[in-house]
C-alpha cells in the first residue's frame, strides 16, 4: 500500500506541519516518566485538541502496554501513526526523543568534563516537582473515563496494590488482567462495556475518529505483504548501524558492545524502564565496569528531571562508558557516539512494534472477546498509573525513601526528615495553579524551573 505524499497528507484537517508544532510541545514538556507523558499527551491530544478519542486513546494505550520498551513514546508514534501515516509516526517518535536526547547529551558532556552542574539540576527539579499537578489531574480524568463499572474498579484497585505493595511484575498482572477481561465476557457480560462498532462516526467530534468513518485513513487497514515490508525495513534500520559499528571497531569493543547490550535491553523492557534498570546497573557496573554505582545514581537523577522517557538513561550510561573505555577515538567524540548508537537501538524497535502491529490492533478493536480483555488491561492500567503517580511523588517530596519488606509485601517509607519542602511547595502550587486556576500548563513549568533556579542561586538546596 503507498504511502501519501507530504502535499496529501497536508491536506488533511490537521497538516503535518501543524502536528509536527503539537509533536515537538509535547516532546519538551514530556517531564514525569510514563505517568506524566502519558497524562500530557491525553489532556493536548484528547481534551484540548480533540484528535483522538478516550476510547481510542486508552486502546492505543493498552497495546503499547503490552510491548517492550517505553510504553509513551510508542502511545505517541500510533496517534501519529493514525492521523499522518509513517511520516506522522516518524516525526512524533523522533520528536518525542529528540529534547531529552540533546539534553542528556549536553549535560553528560558537562557531566564529564566538570561533573555537576547544581544550576541546572536545579531547573529540572523544579519542572519534575511541578509535573505532579499534570499527573494527579490525569489520574483522575483517565480514570473517571475508564472505571465506568464496579468491576472496572475493582480490576484498577487490585492492579494498583499488586504492583505497588507485592511488586508483581507488569507483565503478569497484564495477562491476568487480559485473562480477567476473557472470562468475564462470559460470565458477567454486562459488567465489561460493549465493544465499539467497526464503523467509525463520519460525524464524531474527534478527528481521527471522523477521518476513520469517512474512509480517509486507508493505510489503518491491515496488509500481509506491507507488514513484511514494514519488517524487514525496520530490522535492517535497527542492526545495520550496529553491524557498522562492530565491523569498524571489532566485536569486542565498547561501542559494538554497547549496541548489542543495549539492543538486548530493548526488547525485554517490559512494563516499563523501571523494570530494568536494575538490571542495567548490575550489567554496566558490575560486569561490564562501564561506571560506577554513583555514577549510575547521577545518570538516573538527570533521566528523572529532564523531558524524554526514563529510559533514556541508557544514553548517559553509554556516553561515560565509551568516553573512559572506547579505544580509536578521543574520548569525546566516543562517547557521542556511543550515545547515539544507544539511543538508535533503544527507540528504533519502538517504531518496529507500531507500524507493524498497530493496523491489526485497530482492525481487532470491534471483537467483543477482545474487546471485553482490552477494557479489563484499561482499567489494569489506571491503576499502573496510580503506581508510577505515587513512586514519582514520593521520589520527587522526599530525599530519601526506603522499602520495607514484611514476607511478600513491601512498603516504600519515606524519611520525613528529608522532605523537600521547597519541591512540595512548587508542587502544591503548581496543582492550585492547574486545577483550581486552569492555568496554562507551559506557564506552569517555566514559572516552577525559574522559582527553582532562583532558590537554589539563594543558596536553598532542593
Amino acid at each position: 500500500m503507498n504511502e501519501r505524499s507530504p502535499a496529501e497528507i497536508d491536506t488533511l484537517p490537521v497538516s503535518l506541519r501543524e502536528a509536527t508544532r503539537v509533536w515537538a510541545k509535547i516532546g519538551m514538556l514530556s517531564f514525569g516518566g510514563p505517568a506524566g507523558q502519558i497524562a500530557l499527551m491525553h489532556r493536548e491530544l484528547v481534551d484540548t485538541r480533540r484528535w483522538i478519542s478516550d476510547a481510542r486513546f486508552l486502546h492505543a494505550l493498552n497495546y503499547c502496554m503490552l510491548l517492550p520498551g517505553p510504553e509513551a513514546t510508542q502511545l505517541a508514534i500510533y496517534i501519529a501513526w493514525m492521523l499522518h501515516r509513517t511520516a506522522g509516526g516518524l516525526v512524533a517518535g523522533v520528536l518525542f526523543v529528540l529534547p531529552g536526547f540533546v539534553t542528556i547529551l549536553a549535560l553528560s558532556i558537562v557531566y564529564a568534563l566538570y561533573g555537576q552542574v547544581p544550576l541546572v539540576l536545579a531547573i529540572f527539579m523544579g519542572l519534575k516537582a511541578a509535573v505532579l499537578a499534570v499527573v494527579v489531574e490525569a489520574v483522575i480524568r483517565i480514570g473517571r473515563k475508564a472505571l465506568k463499572s464496579r468491576m472496572m474498579v475493582a480490576i484498577a484497585a487490585l492492579a494498583f496494590v499488586a504492583i505497588y505493595f507485592f511488586r508483581v511484575p507488569f507483565p503478569l498482572i497484564v495477562l491476568g488482567a487480559g485473562l480477567w477481561g476473557l472470562l468475564g465476557r462470559w460470565w458477567a457480560p454486562g459488567r465489561f462495556p460493549a465493544p465499539a462498532s467497526s464503523a467509525a462516526d463520519a460525524s464524531s467530534d474527534f478527528l481521527i475518529d471522523r477521518l476513520l468513518g469517512q474512509g480517509r485513513l486507508t493505510h489503518t487497514r491491515p496488509s500481509g505483504a506491507r507488514a513484511w515490508r514494514v519488517a524487514l525495513a525496520w530490522l535492517a534500520i535497527w542492526w545495520l548501524p550496529v553491524l557498522a559499528v562492530i565491523a569498524a571497531f571489532g566485536r569486542q569493543s565498547v561501542l559494538a558492545r554497547e549496541g548489542l547490550f543495549f539492543s538486548q535491553t530493548a526488547v525485554v523492557t517490559f512494563g516499563g524502564a523501571y523494570a530494568v534498570l536494575a538490571y542495567i546497573a548490575q550489567r554496566a557496573v558490575v560486569g561490564f565496569h562501564w561506571i560506577t554505582p554513583g555514577q549510575m545514581l547521577d545518570g538516573l537523577a538527570l533521566a528523572e528531571t529532564t523531558p524524554g522517557p526514563l529510559i533514556m538513561v541508557v544514553q548517559f550510561v553509554a556516553f561515560l562508558g565509551a568516553y573512559y573505555h572506547q579505544a580509536g577515538l578521543s574520548p569525546l567524540a566516543a562517547g557521542v557516539a556511543g550515545s547515539v548508537l544507544t539511543t538508535w537501538v533503544t527507540f528504533a524497535p519502538c517504531f518496529l512494534w507500531i507500524f507493524l502491529g498497530a493496523p491489526y490492533i485497530e482492525a481487532l478493536r470491534s471483537n467483543r472477546a477482545l474487546h471485553a480483555a482490552l477494557s479489563a488491561v484499561t482499567a489494569a492500567v489506571v491503576g499502573v498509573v496510580l503506581n508510577l503517580s505515587v513512586w514519582f511523588t514520593l521520589h520527587t517530596v522526599f530525599g530519601r525513601v526506603d522499602e520495607r519488606q514484611f514476607g511478600w509485601l513491601r512498603l516504600e517509607h519515606p524519611h520525613w526528615t528529608t522532605l523537600q519542602w521547597p519541591s512540595a511547595v512548587i508542587a502544591a502550587a503548581a496543582m492550585l495553579a492547574m486545577l483550581r486556576f486552569k492555568v496554562g500548563m507551559g506557564r506552569v513549568l517555566l514559572a516552577s524551573g525559574v522559582i527553582a533556579l532562583c532558590w537554589r542561586w539563594l543558596g536553598g538546596s532542593l
